[in-house]
């Protein structure tokens, strides 16, 4: 934890980038299961690497298809199941995902479209939800940041959960990011990399250097 802030660096491949996201800092280690992204790594390859990894807390990244996808994930070994899906999708289908993975284990990613509202029904059905950009073709995420005062608005309305904030996230805007939305956990993937899913070091830790200057979030 950084200044009050837990980070997790996402999109990660291989054993070096985790050791170094430990290294620099990280809080939590995300894994993304969906093979479209380039960031991909498979449930399989997950476990076999998993006995290696640093001893800090793994997500594991999907783009929700069928409650299998869940059931891989959570038994690949995963702390925590991320779930990216439409805010469109309906209330009865996302209550059967905890039915696969327990609310405190659960980290829910609606799709919000700009102009709509994230669908409240879903609050009650994890823990922790994310924020990330909208895109309308790339279902996870964008890349470009958000609406951070939004950010602050959701945060502060529903404090049992835990929110985190994602959306092109780097050592450039990090503290202004922690400072606008007061976020308790923040999530990295691009805005650390040198490349598509290359993480760099020094990226890494000018990440971790600039969040020390953020201020502590409070209610």
């Amino acid at each position: 934890m950084t200044n009050g802030i837990r980070v997790k660096i996402c999109g990660l491949t291989s054993q070096a980038e985790a050791e170094a996201a430990a290294t620099a800092g990280a809080d939590y280690l995300g894994f993304i299961l969906y093979p479209k992204s380039p960031r991909y790594i498979s449930a399989e390859a997950f476990a076999a690497l998993s006995p290696n990894l640093p001893p800090v807390k793994k997500v594991g990244v999907v783009v929700y298809s069928s409650p299998d996808d869940l059931a891989r994930a959570k038994d690949a070994g995963f702390d925590y199941v991320q779930v990216h899906f439409p805010n469109e999708t309906p209330f009865f289908e996302a209550a059967m995902w905890t039915d696969v993975v327990p609310p405190e284990r659960l980290w829910l990613a609606p799709r919000v479209p700009v102009g709509k509202e994230l669908d409240l029904a879903f609050v009650p059905l994890a823990d922790t939800f994310l924020i990330d950009t909208y895109h309308p073709t790339k279902v996870g995420g964008s890349g470009e940041t958000g609406d951070w005062p939004a950010f602050l608005k959701l945060r502060d309305k529903f404090r049992k959960v835990s929110w985190v904030l994602a959306g092109g996230l780097n050592p450039e805007n990090i503290v202004a990011a922690a400072t606008t939305s007061k976020a308790f956990t923040l999530d990295i993937n691009s805005g650390v990399e040198s490349s598509p899913g290359v993480k760099d070091p020094a990226k890494l830790k000018a990440l971790f250097d600039a969040l020390k200057q953020a201020p502590v979030p409070q209610y």
